[in-house]
C-alpha cells in the first residue's frame, strides 16, 4: 500500500461542515457502490419482468434466499470494519494490511455454511407452501449463484479494506463496470441470440455470478504494494478475534435479511402476482437502502479512526453526523415512492395486476424509509466501536418478537396480504432503529477500547 494512500486519521473535523465532507467523501462513493450491488438484482428482475411473471417471481425468490445466506456472510467479513480503520487511526498500516489478509482467509471459512445453506433452502420451499413452479425456478437460480459465493466475501473483505484506508472510489468502478457487464449479460443469456441459448432464469443468475467475480478483480488491481511488515499466513488468534466481532454483524444481517426472506416465502403462497409484486418493491426499496448502508459504512470507518485516535468526542460526532444524513436522504427517497409509484413500479414489470398491488407496497415502504436508514447507519457506527452484540440482539427482539407477529397478524392471519406483511416490516426497522440509537448514545458517553 502506498503511504499517500492512507487517510489523516488522527482527530476528526470538530465543526459540522467538516465532519460532512470528510462523511460524504467516503459514504458517496461507498454508497454508489452498494447501490450497484443491489442493481444486479434489480436489473435481473427488471429484464425477466419481460419474460413473465413467473419467471420474475422465481428468480426474484432464488435471489432472495441467496442474499440472505450470503448477506450472513457479508456480515462476518465485515469484523474488518472497525479493525482495518482502528489500525488506521492508530497509524499502523502493516496491522492494516495483515487484517486484509486474514480477511482473505476468513473468507473462505465462511463461504463454507452459505454454501451449505443454498444448496439445502430450496428442498424447503414445496413443503413451506410455495407453489412447485416457483419453487423450480428459485432451485435453478441458486444453482447457478453457487460458484460466486466465495468471490463475493473476497470483494466484501478487500472493499473494507479499500474503504478503511481512505480508497472507497475503487468499489464505486468495479461496480459499474460489473454493472455494465451484468445489463449486457443479462440479455444475452435470458433471451438468448446466435449460438448462444435463451436461459432464462438460470441466465439472469449465471450473469451475476459472473460479474461478482469480475467485481472482486478489479479490487485486486487497485490494492497495490504491502506495506513491510505484512502478515500473510492465517493467524488462529486474530481469525478468532474477527469471528468474535464478525458473527453478531452476520447473525444480525441473518435476522433482518431472515425475515424478509420469510416475508418473500409467505408472499408466495398468496400467489405469482403477490410475490413479483413483493420483489419490485423490496428490490427498489433495496437501492435507498444501500444509500443508508453507504452512510453507515463510512460512519463505520470514520468512528473507527477515531476510536484508534482514542477521539471519543470524534466518534460520537462522525455517528451523529451520519444518523442525521441518513435521515434527511431517507426523507427524499419517502418522498420518491409516494409520488412515483406507479412510474417506479413499470421500470420492473409490465403486468397491471402486479402493479396494482406494487402500488400499495409503495405507501408502506415509504413509511420505513427513515427508521430503515437510522437502523443501517445505527449497525455501522456501533460496527467503528467495536459494539457488535447489541445489534444483534436489538435485530433479534425487534424484527423477530416484533416486526414477524406484527407480519402474520396482519398478513396471514388477517385481511390485509402482501401489504400486512410489509406493516410487520415497517414495525420491526422502526423498533430496531431505536435501539441503536439509543445504544450509540449511551456508547460514546465513555471511553471506548481499541480493538488492539
Amino acid at each position: 500500500m502506498e503511504a499517500a494512500s492512507t487517510p489523516d486519521a488522527s482527530s476528526s473535523p470538530a465543526d459540522l461542515p467538516g465532519e460532512l465532507r470528510g462523511l460524504w467523501r467516503l459514504a458517496l462513493p461507498l454508497a454508489l457502490a452498494q447501490m450497484g450491488q443491489a442493481l444486479m438484482g434489480l436489473v435481473d428482475t427488471a429484464v425477466l419482468g419481460r419474460v413473465s411473471a413467473q419467471a420474475q417471481a422465481a428468480a426474484g425468490l432464488g435471489n432472495s434466499l441467496t442474499f440472505t445466506v450470503s448477506y450472513f456472510g457479508m456480515g462476518v467479513m465485515l469484523a474488518l470494519d472497525p479493525l482495518v480503520a482502528q489500525a488506521i487511526g492508530a497509524k499502523d498500516e502493516a496491522r492494516a494490511r495483515s487484517w486484509l489478509w486474514q480477511g482473505a482467509w476468513l473468507a473462505g471459512v465462511v463461504s463454507v455454511p452459505i454454501l451449505l445453506a443454498m444448496a439445502v433452502l430450496p428442498a424447503l420451499l414445496v413443503p413451506f407452501g410455495v407453489k412447485p413452479e416457483l419453487a423450480d425456478g428459485a432451485r435453478e437460480y441458486m444453482l447457478w449463484r453457487l460458484p460466486g459465493v466465495p468471490l463475493l466475501m473476497l470483494f466484501v473483505g478487500t472493499r473494507s479494506y479499500l474503504q478503511s484506508v481512505g480508497r472507497p472510489a475503487a468499489a464505486f468502478w468495479a461496480m459499474v463496470l460489473a454493472n455494465l457487464a451484468n445489463l449486457a449479460l443479462d440479455v444475452l443469456l435470458i433471451f438468448g441470440a446466435g449460438p448462444v441459448p435463451a436461459l432464462g432464469v438460470a441466465g439472469a443468475a449465471i450473469a451475476t455470478t459472473v460479474c461478482t467475480g469480475l467485481q472482486f478483480a478489479v479490487l485486486l488491481l487497485v490494492l497495490g504494494p504491502a506495506p513491510q511488515g505484512t502478515a500473510r499466513r492465517p493467524d488462529q488468534a486474530r481469525l478468532k478475534q474477527a469471528l468474535t466481532l464478525g458473527l453478531p454483524i452476520g447473525l444480525h444481517f441473518l435476522a433482518e435479511s431472515g425475515l424478509f426472506s420469510l416475508s418473500g416465502v409467505l408472499a408466495g403462497r398468496l400467489g405469482a402476482e403477490a410475490v413479483a409484486a413483493h420483489q419490485v418493491v423490496l428490490t427498489t426499496a433495496s437501492v435507498t437502502f444501500c444509500v443508508a448502508v453507504g452512510i453507515g459504512s463510512a460512519a463505520a470507518t470514520r468512528v473507527g479512526w477515531s476510536v484508534g485516535a482514542h477521539d471519543v468526542a470524534g466518534a460520537r460526532r462522525a455517528g451523529f453526523t451520519a444518523f442525521a444524513s441518513a435521515a434527511v436522504f431517507m426523507c427524499f427517497a419517502s418522498v420518491g415512492f409516494l409520488t412515483f409509484p406507479r412510474l417506479l413500479g413499470g421500470l420492473l414489470s409490465n403486468d397491471a395486476r402486479v402493479i396494482e398491488v406494487v402500488v400499495a407496497l409503495f405507501v408502506v415502504a415509504a413509511v420505513f424509509q427513515v427508521s430503515d436508514g437510522v437502523q443501517a447507519v445505527g449497525a455501522g457506527a456501533l460496527r467503528g466501536a467495536g459494539e457488535t452484540r447489541f445489534t444483534l440482539w436489538a435485530n433479534l427482539v425487534g424484527h423477530w418478537l416484533i416486526g414477524l407477529p406484527v407480519a402474520v397478524l396482519l398478513g396471514v392471519k388477517g385481511t390485509l396480504g402482501v401489504v400486512g406483511l410489509w406493516w410487520g416490516l415497517s414495525a420491526g426497522l422502526t423498533a430496531v432503529a431505536v435501539a441503536l440509537l439509543v445504544r450509540f448514545h449511551l456508547v460514546t458517553r465513555r471511553a471506548i477500547p481499541r480493538a488492539d
